[in-house]
């Protein structure tokens, strides 16, 4: 779905129309929210956000898998596997899977985790536990109540914050901002920018920690590309950041294609992006999530070496901080399952 410009914009007519559907669509999504959810028996943090479209919840979810293996902990990812044709529970196999099965998000993490994707989540719990883990990390379904949380990490970008903060279809919120607020148990703000100030400030005034971190792209994209004229394409949640962020490596973006989030790509807008890559002397760079889903596209072995992706990873500014967090939580959370 390629989010709509209005969504990000002060005020429309538009927006003004569809706030009735909104508020519809918000009751039952805040009903929704107060229901009680399966108790997995172990740990469940949940790494999600307040409203539809990119934020930067795989980075996040990468980031809290490495804190947890520092801390000895064996977490398995829980998705639902957007995009994908498999229902589920299933393990993410990267060597058998294609994004076209499990989604993209869970094949690319599935190369550094091991990932469970399931439409019934309850029975992904399960399958999780059988693969012996001890914390499950829920890629989105902050707005699920299958699942209970013991904490929720939600994620926000600081340049796009949550738009006209109006619910689903008038913007881009998933449920009425004040329940979800009073859910979430930590924030984390992606970037420099000012748009996600008062959301910030609203979650630290009841108690909660505000993270703050920034994305920084690998080491090995940037010495490929650097020097080099690239055309950047992307079919994310936010492809204007993708893009933002080539250009504050000091990499030169000649051209910019921006397809809708999760885009499948079919084999002639591919066949125009290699012709005018190599008509321009223009190197391709693309998403790792972009890159999972080209995977599985017709001649990709004989291609995809035309095209570099562009790997980037979550950096907190107080690393510190989300430690004690995290250790926290996870206390807080065996505690109280050995005394119920």
């Amino acid at each position: 779905m390629r989010e709509p410009a209005f969504w990000y914009r002060p005020s429309s007519l538009l927006s003004l129309l569809l706030m009735p559907l909104g508020a519809l669509y918000g009751a039952i999504a805040g009903r929704r929210l107060q229901r009680e959810g399966f108790d997995a028996g172990i740990p469940v943090l949940c790494v999600g956000n307040y409203h539809a479209g990119g934020a930067g919840k795989t980075p996040t979810v990468l980031a809290l898998v490495k804190l947890l293996r520092e801390l000895g902990e064996t977490p398995v990812v829980l998705s639902r596997g957007y995009g994908g044709r498999l229902r589920g529970p299933v393990g993410v196999d990267p060597a058998r899977h294609t994004a076209a099965d499990v989604g993209d998000e869970p094949l690319m993490l599935a190369r550094t985790v091991a990932v469970v994707v399931a439409r019934d989540r309850v029975g992904g719990v399960a399958l999780a536990r059988s693969q012996s883990a001890s914390v499950i990390v829920m890629d989105d379904g902050f707005q699920n109540p299958a699942i209970a949380k013991d904490a929720s990490l939600i994620v926000i970008d600081s340049d796009r914050g949550l738009g006209n903060a109006r619910v689903f279809p008038a913007g881009p919120l998933r449920a009425p901002l004040l329940p979800q607020i009073e859910r979430t148990d930590a924030l984390i703000v992606v970037g420099d920018g000012t748009a996600a100030a008062a959301v910030a400030a609203e979650v630290a005034a009841r108690g909660k920690p505000v993270l703050s971190g920034h994305l920084r792209p690998d080491d090995a994209p940037v010495a490929a590309l650097r020097g080099k004229r690239v055309l950047a394409f992307a079919g994310i949640g936010d492809p204007a950041r993708f893009f933002r962020t080539l250009r504050l490596s000091g990499i030169e973006v000649v051209r910019e294609r921006a397809f809708a989030d999760h885009h499948p790509f079919s084999k002639s807008e591919l066949e125009t992006l290699l012709t005018e890559a190599k008509r321009d002397a223009l190197i391709l760079v693309t998403t790792e999530k972009d890159l999972a889903r080209l995977r599985n596209a017709e001649g990709f072995p004989r291609w995809g070496k035309d095209i570099v992706p562009f790997a980037v990873t979550l950096e907190f500014d107080d690393a510190a901080k989300l430690r004690s967090f995290v250790t926290d939580q996870l206390f807080k959370a065996r505690d109280k399952k050995f005394r119920d």
